[in-house]
């Protein structure tokens, strides 16, 4: 097995990125692997810069009520665990997308990716 560390495939040379969508579909944090022997695990972080707390829900490879991750991101609170290195199989057939809304947009998402392959 090989390991091997990627910035998210939704980030710009590994900057936060900023969740503009306030509903599903949600912004685009992550593509998994569209090959079936590669496993990503995901580190997620978040950060609020608002004066306010706000839910931010993450839909982690579907839409459907077990794929969403709810999670409050308190106020200037500094770097907030949202996904513990979870982890996306890869889909030979679509590829498993993390994406992610909040009811504004002073959300932002911070991480990496563990890549393993056979």
């Amino acid at each position: 097995m090989a390991y091997t560390k990627l910035k998210l495939s939704g980030s710009t040379d590994g900057r936060g990125i900023a969740v503009a969508a306030t509903a599903t579909p949600g912004t685009l944090i992550h593509t998994g692997s569209s090959t079936a022997t590669t496993i990503d695990e995901i580190w997620l972080y978040a950060m609020n810069q608002s004066g306010t707390d706000y839910k931010l829900t993450v839909e982690w490879g579907g839409v459907t009520t077990s794929d969403l991750i709810e999670q409050t991101i308190t106020t200037e609170a500094g770097l907030a665990l949202v996904a513990p290195g979870l982890i996306l199989k890869g889909n030979a057939g679509t590829a498993l997308e993390i994406r992610a809304f909040c009811s504004v947009s002073s959300v932002n998402i911070f991480g990496y990716v563990n890549q393993i392959t056979a």
